[in-house]
């Protein structure tokens, strides 16, 4: 324990912004085993509710974005432009290992420090969007080839992510730990009031369908649309699309509505806060994922967790959290139809919403940032050893 409580550990994570939240409740658990950790970021968004100053963080100049593609429905090509200040902070704090993120510039940086150093580094994972994770692209495989051989070890999310560490840049398997660590902290999602969420009533017509996230074309919710205008069209009305979000499209989106005459069915709540989204996921029926593209997409994991039954696109890398026909079902993006037949589903069965949550709930009892921080402390015994 001792030796633990020594160990210096740095977590280099060059943007936490909205996204990061997921790191803080990891670090927050991390912090409990190696005290003496500090989190270096660009991009600090200030502490979650509920995370306050449990874990020690050093901003460091700050992150940038070059874009160099704007795609329709999937992420822009581009790379972040985090500060090269972060050598002085490393070189100050003298860590004895490092978690890099990804295959960023600050990864690459201590890499490349790596030797005159001497401290260990293991990169951090989430996983890839497919245009990242191509090795068509020439130039930025050759360049995570270069580093994945100086790196100590990996802990990765997901299994397509573990999949394209060991079949496309041939990561050898004991360098590898794997276990879904972008999971939630249920107390950070509902430190809200009684009067901030007292427009949830029992007057909202049930089942309630749930969709949190961005108002943008990359999560898909045009295609959602487009599944509530054809079960009206069948004949079902009594239900309720609750959307939780705001963003670019939300103007185009509710002429969509009003076109489509699905005023009475579509619920726009707007953006709410981090800290308020648990009242929104407890009071629903079933989350709906309809992305495109999503590295991960945590918000079906915090589902799960407030036992929910789910429909997730196979464009979320979280998908594989889903148990096909146990606690929701899997469906491709595009494909409209089978996204409302699965809409269906539960509305001519209801039972399958307290089912199918059951096990949601039962999944995410083995996913939770305690369970995720065994997977970091195994790579840290790793390469000590």
């Amino acid at each position: 324990m001792k030796q633990i409580e020594m160990q210096r550990v740095a977590w280099l994570l060059p943007v936490m912004g909205t996204g990061g939240l997921s790191f803080q409740h990891l670090l927050c658990e991390f912090t409990k085993t190696f005290p003496n950790t500090i989190a270096f970021t660009g991009q600090w968004p200030g502490y979650a509710a509920g995370f306050e100053n449990t874990f020690v963080v050093e901003e460091v100049g700050a992150t940038g974005y070059i874009e160099f593609v704007k795609a329709a429905n999937g992420y822009s090509i581009g790379f972040s432009v985090p500060s090269p200040q972060i050598v002085g902070h490393l070189l100050q704090f003298k860590p004895q290992v490092i978690f890099a993120n990804a295959f960023s510039v600050w990864t690459a940086i201590v890499l490349l420090l790596k030797p005159i150093c001497r401290w260990k580094v293991i990169i951090t994972y989430e996983g890839g969007s497919s245009i990242y994770e191509s090795p068509s692209s020439t130039v930025r495989y050759q360049v995570r080839r270069f580093m994945v051989r100086l790196a100590d070890a990996f802990v990765v999310n997901s299994q397509s992510g573990k999949s394209y560490l060991l079949d496309t840049l041939h990561v050898t398997p004991e360098r590898v730990f794997a276990r879904p660590f972008l999971v939630p902290s249920l107390n950070a999602l509902l430190q809200y009031s009684a009067e901030e969420v007292s427009h949830l009533d029992n007057k909202i017509r049930r089942p309630i369908f749930l969709f949190v996230g961005q108002i943008i074309p990359r999560k898909g919710l045009k295609n959602l649309l487009a599944a509530c205008s054809r079960l009206n069209q069948q004949g079902f009305t009594d239900y309720t699309l609750m959307v939780v979000g705001d963003g670019e499209q939300r103007l185009e989106l509710e002429a969509v509505v009003q076109q489509a005459g699905l005023d009475r069915q579509v619920m726009w709540i707007g953006a709410v806060p981090y800290r308020c989204l648990g009242a929104y996921f407890q009071f629903a029926d079933v989350f709906i994922f309809p992305t495109y593209d999503d590295i991960w997409g945590m918000v079906l994991t915090e589902a799960m967790a407030f036992g929910k039954a789910v429909i997730c696109s196979t464009g979320a890398g979280a998908a594989e959290m889903v148990e096909e026909e146990a606690n929701g079902f899997r469906y491709a993006p595009d494909l409209v139809d089978l996204l409302t037949e699965y809409m269906t589903r539960f509305l001519d069965t209801p039972d399958l919403i307290q089912s199918m949550g059951d096990r949601s709930a039962q999944i995410m009892i083995e996913n939770t940032p305690e369970s995720a921080t065994s997977c970091f402390v195994e790579a840290i015994e790793f390469v000590n050893n």
